[in-house]
């Protein structure tokens, strides 16, 4: 039963990033060029001081990006190869089906995360307790994203629409919100408004974690009540909503 399930879940990582990594490797570029790009462009601008807190946003972004993707990858296998309809006709759960196809995502990721997890153990040198702390944050946002990228999935009717979505929710989660740079950095009232986005919680721990941020006890609780309860919230609201059976 065990190996059943670990063969449904490797299925889907096979589907949704070994095909495309081994038949169209140019793809693999646009997941290392988005977090790099900004890396450099905060680099640059601070002349190196924010190369810490740059290499934080990379992660945040590349995780929450990838569970994002998940939503315009599921789109196209269920609307243009009927997938789906197949899974939902076997004996797979939905479970197992979100699970490898989420996998997959970050398998998909690895070239990016490759080069970042480097870059972090070259210029922040973590802690173990830092890099529970940074894994734990970055966990909590996979987890939230995927959420987010299964649901809106099961009710997309179109993979244009659901790219055109991918690309808006990462703009808006993971580039615009102060994940590259502390949000000491945001003037008011806009450092009130980035506190709309779960994001910044993520990235503030992790800034605060490393040293970037100083900010009290009090509020890091906070950022993990936050964090967390946005995240059941969402999960449980994905849970729901999202379609399964009677797409």
């Amino acid at each position: 039963m065990k190996r059943n399930r670990l063969s449904q879940i490797f299925a889907g990582v096979l589907v949704n990033a070994i095909y495309e990594m081994k038949n169209y490797p140019i793809v693999l570029l646009s997941t290392v060029i988005s977090p790099l790009s900004l890396l450099a462009v905060i680099t640059f601008v601070s002349s190196g001081t924010l190369l810490g807190t740059a290499i934080q946003g990379g992660l945040i972004m590349i995780f929450f990006s990838s569970g994002i993707a998940l939503q315009s990858d599921l789109s196209h296998l269920k609307n243009d190869f009927k997938l789906q309809d197949m899974i939902v006709s076997s004996p797979t759960s939905s479970k197992l089906y979100m699970g490898g196809m989420a996998l997959a995502e970050i398998v998909y990721s690895i070239p990016g995360l490759a080069i970042l997890i480097i870059l972090a153990g070259i210029y922040l040198q973590p802690s173990p307790i830092q890099i529970l702390i940074l894994t734990t944050v970055l966990f909590v946002m996979f987890v939230v994203s995927v959420a987010i990228g299964f649901m809106l999935s099961t009710f997309s009717s179109d993979v244009v629409q659901s790219y055109a979505f991918s690309r808006l929710l990462s703009l808006l989660f993971a580039a615009l919100p102060p994940v590259y740079y502390p949000i000491s950095y945001v003037p008011a009232p806009f450092n009130y408004l980035a506190y709309l986005s779960p994001t910044t919680y993520a990235a503030e721990i992790m800034h605060s974690a490393t040293g970037y941020l100083d900010i009290p006890l009090s509020r890091i609780i906070v950022d993990w009540a936050v964090l967390l309860g946005v995240g059941a919230i969402i999960l449980l609201v994905a849970i729901k909503k999202s379609r399964w059976k009677d797409v």
